[in-house]
């Protein structure tokens, strides 16, 4: 991707909480942005080279992985994450004005963010439908429409300032005020962002074949390495019933000697491990590295194999002689 892209697609349309997250891109309040109808389609952008970079959702600190994106970056030519973005969620329940809580027996959202917000409908409009939206900008938008086939829509609070053809009728309704959904930002494949130190890197790991101990060979990778997973999460490839790919994001960055390992291992046991990308975490946290996991010691344990084959093995310093004496 280019250093200053030109041209961003987003999940729409405007007023989603995935421009929120373009928004918070160094540059893309000056750049194109072009909203797309949903996920799959934001990535064809990226792949056919109409867009630099798509944003879309991937994880929600509520309902988790966002299905729709982990399959479609899954599969198809490859693509790289490019960065993260969190973005903190808060919805509102709009309508046209003079509709009131009485009259709703139909609401249109996004699935995810309806799973947010069940539980306040259920206290405050009993027995109210759920009509499924592409997104929660597109079902506020469709009560603008004169065959709007529901009285209401939960969306983003910037939705309903923005149309001033719709009426607020309760804030803050979801069912978890802390809620946090995480935001990709896809390019093609091209130079990976640098190492921070507090990085993440994603991956996708087919099930290589369906035995006892299968999934542990893959997570072990990880382990012995010492490199820590912050998510896992498993999809049905569609072939057939049974078999999956894994979906991973693991702590770290592919330029650490460690997580490079790891890579290289899951490669041997799946040779069909797609890489998805090494970018900085959205907060910052650094990670912890254990002595023995550092770059410095699989540079030094890489010495002291390659004297053993060159028949000049280095002497190690023993326990002993690295205990201080009494």
């Amino acid at each position: 991707m280019p250093a200053s892209p030109a041209t961003f697609t987003f999940l729409g349309p405007e007023g989603t909480f995935t421009e929120a997250a373009l928004m918070q891109v160094p540059g893309a309040a000056a750049a194109t942005r072009i909203p797309a109808s949903n996920v799959n389609a934001a990535l064809d952008m990226v792949r056919d080279g109409s867009v630099d970079a798509a944003m879309v959702p991937i994880e929600n600190s509520v309902e988790g992985g966002v299905t729709a994106t982990l399959d479609a970056i899954a599969s198809g030519p490859e693509l790289r994450i490019i960065r993260e973005v969190l973005v903190p969620i808060s919805f509102v329940l709009v309508a046209r004005p003079g509709v009131a809580l009485t009259g709703i027996r139909r609401i249109s959202t996004h699935g995810h963010a309806w799973a947010q917000c069940r539980l306040w409908v259920d206290a405050n409009i009993p027995g109210a439908e759920y009509v499924p939206g592409s997104s929660t900008a597109a079902a506020a938008m469709g009560l603008l429409q004169e065959d709007a086939h529901y009285e209401a829509a939960i969306c983003a609070p910037i939705v309903a300032q923005e149309q001033p053809g719709l009426a607020v009728l309760a804030e803050n309704i979801g069912d978890n005020p802390g809620a946090v959904t995480r935001f990709i930002l896809v390019g093609r494949p091209g130079a990976l962002p640098e190492r921070t130190g507090a990085d993440k890197t994603t991956v996708v790991v087919p099930l290589p074949e369906d035995r006892p101990g299968a999934l542990m060979e893959i997570l072990d990778q990880f382990a012995t390495r010492g490199v820590n997973l912050s998510r896992i999460e498993s999809r049905p490839t569609g072939q057939y019933l049974g078999h999956y790919f894994f979906s991973i994001d693991a702590d770290g960055h592919v330029q650490d000697a460690r997580m490079a390992d790891a890579l290289a291992g899951l490669h041997r046991i799946s040779p069909a491990t797609r890489f998805l990308g090494s970018y900085g975490r959205a907060d910052t946290q650094s990670i912890h590295v254990a002595p023995h996991t550092s770059d410095e010691a699989f540079r030094a344990a890489h010495e002291w194999v390659g004297g053993i084959l060159h028949g000049v093995p280095l002497v190690q310093e023993t326990a002993s002689e690295a205990s201080p004496t009494a």
